[in-house]
């Protein structure tokens, strides 16, 4: 079956199970494509341990032919995260721009620190010869929260608008620095040559700076283009150039395609929509960026569960899984209570931001598609088979899963009680 069969057949049933959920379970789409993706993965698995290893072999083999690395990394991201910047009001984020940056930039950093110093700490307690800069990397790639399956849950459940804008600014911006920090670390522990201060900073700076002048600019280009045509057909079709050609060109000139992509979705979310679109433009625009974004998130968190299907487990990877939990919870908490304590002395914040921005700290098939690009071969038990990619892919597995399935399906009380907080405090 082609690659192309294989994409097909996987929106449909995304659409399927969504349509399914509609009528009868009526969960959140994300939560409910991640269930129902992850049993028919378990069914899939036992089938094949019962006689039935034809049918788990082919679709592992369709799973890999996919690549879901680059798929998501190379490809749908771009969409992605230009849909969500197109929804962000420049007018409230420049309200909050401080708490985003501390909490995009400060909380990424010290999440990856601590999470890396306190995986190789009881990993070298329980006998596991995990190295400092393995931890490091999975530190990197799981701090980030994820802006595709932060802004699919939590960001319908209408929370409060200045926690609502905190959580959607920083998964927006901290999945970018997070992938620069990612590769960063990556070059130096995969790097054939040896890497120093220098070239590791200008390789940070060179995504990062580069990431948000090319975004700046190609939103600009696109905003004279979007202005020079009343052609609301035009218009719309313009909008894809952006994470399509916009997207692909980062890639090749080395900067940060998932920040310029953000850029560039805020300034024609808030530009060109009251400057350069048509009324018809306007009317539409959100609309038809919506059913892009729903389409694509139903086939992403589908390939999220069906994902487990190319793994190998062995009995040591669930103590790193019971390690790697709570740990990456902790350091969440701590990133955004130590990122309260520095801007809360100039505002009164909900008493519940910490807490919702802690459990709404959601990761997903970001994290994942970092996971996959690490290169196997490089043994921790070599007497077991056991290398860094399967350690840190099963982490990474098991954190993004219990973050969609039970972080995103218990939120809804915390949000209900900043609600009935914010309201008292806005009737006084």
């Amino acid at each position: 079956m082609s690659v192309y069969a294989t994409f097909c057949f996987i929106a449909a049933a995304a659409m399927l199970i969504t349509f399914v959920n509609s009528k009868i379970g009526h969960m959140q789409n994300t939560i409910a494509i991640t269930a129902g993706s992850l049993l028919l993965s378990v069914i899939i698995i036992i089938a094949g341990k019962n006689g039935f290893t034809q049918l788990q072999e082919i679709a592992s083999a369709q799973l890999a032919g996919l690549d879901f690395e680059s798929f998501l990394l190379k490809g749908m991201l771009g969409f992605l995260l230009f849909a969500g910047g197109l929804g962000i009001k420049l007018d409230h984020m420049r309200d909050q721009k401080w708490e985003i940056t501390i909490l995009a930039l400060g909380a990424t950093l010290f999440s990856t620190a601590f999470v890396g110093i306190a995986l190789w700490y009881l990993c070298q307690l329980i006998g596991l010869p995990f190295d400092f800069i393995y931890c490091l990397l999975f530190g990197a790639l799981i701090s980030p929260t994820d802006p595709i399956a932060v802004l699919a849950i939590v960001k319908k459940l209408q929370a409060p608008k200045r926690i609502a804008i905190q959580i959607e600014g920083e998964s927006l911006f901290n999945d970018g620095f997070g992938l620069i920090i990612f590769m960063t670390i990556f070059s130096i522990a995969f790097a054939t040559g040896e890497p120093t201060v220098s070239s590791v900073s200008m390789l940070f700076l060179h995504e990062a700076i580069g990431g948000i002048l090319y975004g700046l600019v190609l939103g600009f280009f696109f905003h004279c283009l979007i202005s020079a045509t009343d052609d609301h057909a035009m218009e719309l079709l313009l909008t894809v150039g952006i994470p399509t050609g916009g997207y692909v060109f980062a890639q090749m000139i080395g900067v940060s395609g998932p920040l310029s992509m953000v850029v560039a979705g805020i300034m024609i979310g808030n530009w060109t929509r009251i400057k350069g679109f048509s009324k018809e433009s306007k009317a539409q625009l959100d609309h038809f960026w919506e059913l892009v974004d729903e389409f694509l998130n139903g086939i992403l968190f589908l390939l999220i569960g069906l994902s487990m299907l190319q793994f190998t487990f062995h009995i040591e990877d669930v103590l790193v899984v019971l390690i790697a939990i709570p740990i990456v919870l902790v350091a969440r908490y701590l990133s955004v209570k130590l990122s309260y304590i520095s801007f809360s002395c100039c505002r009164v914040y909900n008493p519940y931001s910490v807490s919702i921005l802690t459990w709404g700290g959601l990761r997903g098939g970001l994290a994942l598609a970092m996971a996959m690009a690490i290169p196997s071969g490089i043994m921790v038990l070599p007497d077991k088979n056991i290398d860094v990619r399967e350690i840190i892919l099963v982490m990474t597995y098991a954190v993004v899963f219990f973050s969609i399935l039970i972080q995103g399906s218990t939120i809804i009380p915390l949000i209900e009680k900043a609600k009935l907080w914010q309201n008292a405090h806005d009737k006084k």
